[in-house]
């Protein structure tokens, strides 16, 4: 009897916090999306049960489609490159030379840094007259490239908040794939070196296959971030974008803008449902994955 009652008594706190801050809000929202709840009740209107009004609503506002198409956009871009750079970060810092643990130091810095501060900085950077961004695309591209209004123009602006968060996140991803690394065989290596094989080939028969599992975890885990996409788009909005909101609002910050600003709690409810379903399936995702590598293993 002991011995079962102790695994959840290890596990209650957890338990605990992920009922108070997850079952018990998705189930109050899912509640709530399908009534016209307010932010600021009204006794003279009261809270009325409106069914599935708010997801019609929903799936015919455009703006929740350009916001969706906004997160989509994001990930497909920052999830591949991210992760690309995080590998290539981590294969110079696990290589045998002088200095490894000072840069991987300040490979990480950045993700130690509160996002609100590194929006804030880069919209300095962004800025079209004395922006260091401009400063350095003048020169790499031998003053062909004038300045860009990287936080006003509709074109530019998602790309900016991409570069922005790769620069930010790259150093997590560089750990989980440095600990990877690190858990690689050494006989491996020596015995593909031993068989003759390359530099190159080492990394695609050997250290690629072995980071399998790892490349799944960092590229979901990078892909579910990208989906909670808020802090550094709302402060650059705050800091006088005056790009269309559509083309890089996303779907925290549309809930937001529904919940909160116009106070329209029911509404907000119902994208948070939906924003938690297509997270839900993404982490299914990474668990079918994960069993069906562990099957083939």
């Amino acid at each position: 009897m002991k011995r079962n009652v102790t695994p959840w008594l290890f596990a209650a706190p957890g338990l605990v916090l992920l009922t108070t801050f997850l079952v018990l809000p998705f189930l109050l929202a899912s509640g709530l999306s399908f009534t016209d709840q307010r932010l600021v009740s009204n006794d003279a209107l009261g809270t009325s049960f409106v069914g599935l009004r708010n997801y019609e609503r929903l799936f015919d506002d455009e703006s929740f489609w350009a916001a969706l198409g906004n997160n989509f956009f994001f990930v497909l871009v920052v999830a591949p490159v991210q992760s690309a750079l995080a590998l290539l970060l981590a294969l110079l810092v696990n290589a045998k030379l002088a200095g490894t643990r000072f840069f991987r130091t300040v490979y990480f810095m950045p993700v130690a840094t509160t996002m609100s501060v590194v929006a804030v900085i880069w919209s300095l950077l962004y800025s079209p007259d004395a922006g260091v961004v401009n400063r350095i695309v003048g020169v790499l591209s031998l003053g062909a490239i004038g300045p860009q209004d990287w936080l006003r123009d509709p074109q530019l602006v998602m790309p900016a908040v991409m570069a922005l968060s790769i620069w930010q996140g790259v150093g997590f991803q560089m750990l989980v794939f440095l600990a990877g690394l690190q858990s690689i065989p050494v006989d491996l290596y020596e015995a593909a070196r031993l068989d003759g094989a390359t530099a190159r080939q080492q990394f695609l028969h050997v250290t690629l296959p072995m980071l399998k599992n790892t490349t799944i975890f960092v590229l979901v885990t990078t892909t579910i971030y990208a989906f909670q996409l808020f802090t550094q788009v709302q402060i650059i909005a705050n800091s006088g974008a005056s790009a269309p909101v559509d083309s890089f609002r996303t779907m925290v910050m549309l809930m937001v803008h529904e919940g909160f600003r116009n106070g329209k709690i029911g509404y907000a409810s119902a994208i948070s449902v939906v924003f938690f379903v297509i997270v839900l399936l993404i982490s299914m995702l990474q668990r079918f994955l994960m069993r069906e590598e562990r099957a083939v293993q």
